[in-house]
């Protein structure tokens, strides 16, 4: 699809003019008033900023002692502080933010390197090396985009900054070519795809700040050739690991770096080719990549979740709003512009961006993103889907939404989750995916499943003979049915294919239904190897046991039985709603304490689990 329009483009590029340099004055002058004062008062507050030092020693830290944060927060400090001081700059005029630009432009030109040490290896799932080879850079996420934070600081100011020595964009520029340029076209790394492995927002979001690098510099045609071509094959790679539905299987949070790095991929070709990419956002694929955020938006700040994603998964704006202009999706447009002045005015800046383009972006959309939102983002639709591509069903009526992942236990970011689901009543989360706690050396190695947000034991499913489900493509719900209709949506699956062969299930299905109007219903039923289809009530005597578990944000209560369901366990959830599981007993209990920093983003308090022991083969849970 892109690779063919890259090789039949033989016309001239044209000078990038999506937002203008700093010296058209006019642009800049006419832009949002509030943007303007909040870009000049962000960037006072880095006025004689420290750029910190980062030390061989910090880069070692990752090795020694797993902790990525501390290196990141001194690495991204620094891209914060130069992004606010040039935006503040270019919308004053005046010089008074240059002196400490000139010193963040060279503090981070200074840098042994810009990939994270989490991230210092060729080879992707390779150990990484403890310090960096600067003879040979890694391009990561972070060292593309440190690299259009230059490029677009240089292209911002490049008139004053020359004024001061022509010294400072032939620095920026000679550490593009050597850091960037060079390892971009003569060196394989795994996100550039092959045809054969898997990609993932690494893809386009790497591919999307190689573009900004080349094209916002004075890069020559021959080498611009050789960069649209492989920039296109690896967004054709990258494309061709979605579905038709346009699902991204890395969840909402990594949306903002997998689809919304495809839209700014294709915004910088389009205007550097006048245009020869535009039919393609008329594409089905494409159209359903855009909207997929939306539909999986549950209400006010959370999202549907699984994997590493966060049910707070960040609220939409500019690029979103731009994305759904481009794809014709009004609904997408409204839901953007609606949620960008929800989080006024920390949407005006975007202050804890780090890539520099971004929050270029959101000034010169800033005056038609308000114009255009809805007074309110109730009544926006948000229909009722399934994405068979990663086996994610979402179905909602007035108070109650149903999400459930089928699937396998082989997606990017996996949490081995399938048939796991979660549940909404009221826009607040009843029944919850935790998400995942901050990263460190272990959440990308072999020990990841030893993390309890990743084991299924910490999701809405049940635990066989105590074994949890394993981990990998194979790992997968069979004969997955579903359907959707105005007053019933269901899903229906068996998920013993997602646990190993010691756990005896024959099979384990589990149906989970949306009554419209009225209740959740999930209803699990299973067999044994050998014909033991039911267990043995003696506790005793168990030869074959299940227990389910449920995770709640609110504190669950046991009311024990209910009088129209004698045998239920019944479970008052907060105030929010009622669990009603029927066919179990030995209701435990627990309470699981939030201190991870990133988990706290998204629960800020305790967690529960409850565990729920199955006395039949069946079992049914009630949810309203």
């Amino acid at each position: 699809m892109f690779s063919e329009i890259a090789a039949g483009y033989r016309l001239l590029f044209r000078p990038f003019s999506l937002y203008p340099p700093a010296a058209f004055r006019k642009e800049w002058e006419n832009l949002d008033p509030d943007w303007k004062r909040e870009a000049i008062g962000l960037g006072e507050n880095y006025l004689g900023f420290q750029y910190p030092a980062l030390f061989a020693t910090d880069f070692l830290d990752f090795t020694r002692t797993g902790n990525r944060v501390r290196y990141e927060d001194k690495l991204f400090s620094k891209r914060l502080a130069l992004n606010a001081l040039v935006l503040a700059e270019c919308v004053e005029n005046k010089g008074r933010f240059l002196d400490d630009i000139l010193n963040g432009i060279f503090s981070i030109c200074e840098e042994s390197a810009w990939q994270l040490p989490a991230h210092n290896s060729y080879i992707q799932d390779a150990p990484q090396l403890p310090l960096p080879n600067a003879a040979a850079p890694v391009l990561d996420l972070f060292a593309c985009e440190t690299g259009a934070v230059l490029a677009t600081a240089s292209y911002l100011l490049r008139n004053a900054l020359d004024k001061i020595s022509p010294f400072v964009t032939r620095r920026i520029f000679d550490e593009l070519s050597r850091r960037i340029f060079t390892p971009y076209l003569q060196r394989y790394f795994w996100w550039m795809g092959d045809g054969k492995g898997n990609t993932n927002n690494w893809t386009v979001w790497c591919t999307q700040n190689v573009l900004l690098c080349v094209f916002l510099t004075d890069t020559e045609t021959p080498f611009r050739r050789d960069v649209l071509k492989k920039a296109c094959q690896s967004i054709d790679y990258f494309l061709d690991g979605y579905g038709g539905d346009g699902c991204c299987d890395e969840g909402a949070s990594y949306y903002r770096h997998a689809g919304l790095c495809l839209f700014n991929a294709m915004e910088i070709l389009n205007n550097v080719t006048d245009g020869a990419f535009v039919h393609l956002y008329q594409n089905s694929k494409i159209q359903n990549i855009a909207s997929y955020i939306l539909n999986v938006h549950v209400e006010d700040k959370y999202y549907v979740n699984f994997a590493d994603c966060s049910p707070i998964a960040g609220r939409a704006g500019v690029r979103e709003f731009l994305f759904a202009r481009r794809t014709d999706n009004k609904n997408m447009a409204a839901f953007a512009a609606a949620d960008y002045m929800a989080q006024m005015p920390d949407s005006l800046q975007l202050s804890r961006e780090n890539n520099l383009y971004y929050r270029l972006q959101n000034g010169f959309t800033a005056k038609e993103i308000k114009a255009a939102a809805p007074g309110s983002a109730d009544g926006i639709p948000h229909p009722d889907i399934c994405y068979p591509s990663v086996g994610l069903f979402i179905a909602r009526d007035d108070r109650l939404l149903l999400a459930v992942k089928a699937g396998d236990n082989g997606d990017s970011h996996n949490h081995n989750d399938v048939g796991s689901f979660t549940v909404y009543k009221d826009g607040l989360p009843l029944l919850i995916d935790v998400g995942v706690e901050s990263y460190t050396q272990k959440t990308f190695s072999p020990r990841r499943y030893e993390i309890w947000t990743m084991q299924s034991a910490y999701h809405n499913l049940p635990t066989v003979n105590g074994i949890m489900q394993k981990d990998g493509e194979a790992c997968r719900a069979k004969e997955v049915r579903y359907q959707i209709s105005d007053a019933l949506c269901e899903i229906d699956m068996d998920i013993a294919g997602a646990y190993p062969a010691e756990s005896g299930l024959q099979y384990y299905r589990r149906k989970a239904s949306l009554i419209k109007g009225k209740e959740i219903l999930i209803k699990d039923s299973f067999s044994f190897q050998g014909g033991a289809a039911c267990l043995c009530a003696d506790n005793d005597l168990r030869k074959n046991s299940v227990v389910l578990s449920f995770m709640t944000y609110e504190k669950p209560v046991l009311r024990n039985t209910a009088p129209d369901s004698p045998k239920a366990l019944v479970f008052s959830v907060g105030s929010l709603g009622t669990l009603a599981v029927t066919g179990g007993e030995k209701a435990e209990i627990e309470t699981i304490p939030i201190t991870d920093a990133r988990l706290k983003t998204a629960w800020e308090h305790e967690i529960y689990r409850i565990l729920i022991t199955a006395v039949n083969s069946e079992m049914e849970i009630k949810i309203f």
